[in-house]
């Protein structure tokens, strides 16, 4: 077997895990651009390793050990096989007249997510329920809605045994989590950047966990993981325009030190408190260059006993530029520069971000990340609302309902 920059990541710990992070849906055709778009001599090398990620005769063979998604993976989903789609659609339509285009919207991402389970399933089975899992996202566009968010949440968990329910790490969204986790419905936390919400989460779950267990709930195939989007963290406008102001100017590795920092700070602070929850991260960006070779610190130095979800914008320059990369466990490790972390104390946004009291509960909406990305999710449902509203124009041919 060629061994793969993958194969060697997932050496470092055997507890580690690497989620697909896009719609099971659309892996085929993008193993098949990178094929397509690898030099001469890499196709067959490129062909073995990228069909090792997710083995579509044998997924339980898969170097993957579980998917995620989100309003803007689905939507691609769906425009990524128009043909196929449009029919469901058409047909979701034909047979269930008088719906509004907010619930044709609502069967048509229940079955999105509905082909993504199945695809993970035989992972799941094979793992005895501990790998497999993916994650249907609740509608951003209800993150300040507390029963409704669980009321679809239970809709979502129905679907199929390995649905793990993506949860906003906004106010309301930390009883959410306490109230599924309860009912031993697994959660991935979303929309979470910062060191407060990922303290406020993890203890929800385990609360939860612990009410479940009380009243004797089946809690065996239960667990729980926080996304700390990183990028997302980083790369927000408020944290540059606060340095200006200071006269600070943060270089590309003053912010992806700080990612790596809130990472490892928060995975410690899980590790300490034996708190339930598993570190994911996502949202990570390569880089550096040094000396003529490419890293990409935001992987690196954060592996470990953690999840990562790779979409393709993380897994096509781990193999076309990365591909001679090796690991070690450095999300054990304490070497961010001091002079980078003296730097980045002096900026409130940072201190509220890498300090687990540094914001209370009720201030989690405001955060400008969380503002950024649930307005970026949303954008994403509406665009799909909005697809199944013109199917709804072209098979009804009247005005639609809203």
């Amino acid at each position: 077997m060629n061994e793969s920059v993958l194969d060697r990541l997932t050496k470092v710990h055997p507890d580690m895990e690497i989620w697909w992070d896009s719609s099971p849906l659309i892996f085929k055709s993008w193993v098949k651009k990178m094929v397509d778009a690898a030099p001469k001599g890499k196709k067959a090398l490129y062909d073995e390793w990228l069909n090792r990620i997710y083995v579509l005769d044998e997924p339980a063979k898969s170097l993957i050990r579980g998917c995620t998604t989100n309003p803007p993976l689905s939507l691609t989903a769906v425009k990524n096989d128009t043909a196929f789609w449009n029919e469901w659609i058409d047909n979701a339509i034909k047979t269930n007249p008088g719906l509004t285009v907010h619930e044709y919207f609502w069967l048509t991402y229940k079955e999105v997510i509905r082909r993504g389970a199945e695809m993970m399933l035989p992972i799941w089975e094979a793992s005895g329920g501990r790998y497999g899992y993916i994650s249907g996202q609740l509608d951003p566009r209800l993150i300040t809605e507390t029963e409704k968010m669980i009321v679809d949440a239970q809709e979502i968990r129905a679907i199929a045994p390995n649905l793990m329910i993506k949860v906003p790490a906004s106010t309301q969204g930390v009883e959410v989590v306490k109230a599924l986790s309860s009912m031993a419905i697994p959660t991935n936390v979303t929309t979470c950047f910062t060191l407060p919400q990922i303290w406020a989460v993890a203890n929800a779950a385990k609360e939860g966990m612990e009410i479940g267990l009380k009243n004797k709930v089946d809690m065996s195939n239960w667990r729980a993981v926080i996304t700390m989007m990183i990028g997302r963290l980083t790369e927000n406008p408020v944290l540059d325009e606060q340095a200006a102001r200071r006269n600070i100017k943060l270089s590309w590795s003053d912010k992806h030190w700080l990612g790596i920092y809130v990472f490892r700070k928060a995975f410690k602070l899980l590790k300490d408190n034996g708190l339930p929850s598993k570190m994911l991260a996502c949202s990570m960006r390569e880089g550096p260059l040094v000396g003529g070779k490419f890293h990409f610190w935001d992987v690196e130095k954060i592996a470990g006993d953690i999840v990562y979800t790779m979409p393709p914008y993380v897994l096509e320059p781990l193999f076309q530029r990365c591909e001679d990369m090796t690991f070690s466990e450095e999300i054990l490790l304490d070497d961010v520069p001091q002079d980078v972390i003296a730097k980045l104390s002096q900026i409130p946004y940072v201190r509220q971000s890498w300090d687990e009291n540094g914001m209370e509960v009720d201030q989690f909406n405001a955060h400008p990340a969380t503002i950024a990305t649930a307005e970026t999710f949303s954008k994403a449902s509406i665009g799909l609302e909005e697809y199944v509203a013109e199917r709804v124009k072209i098979v009804s041919g009247e005005k639609v309902v809203g």
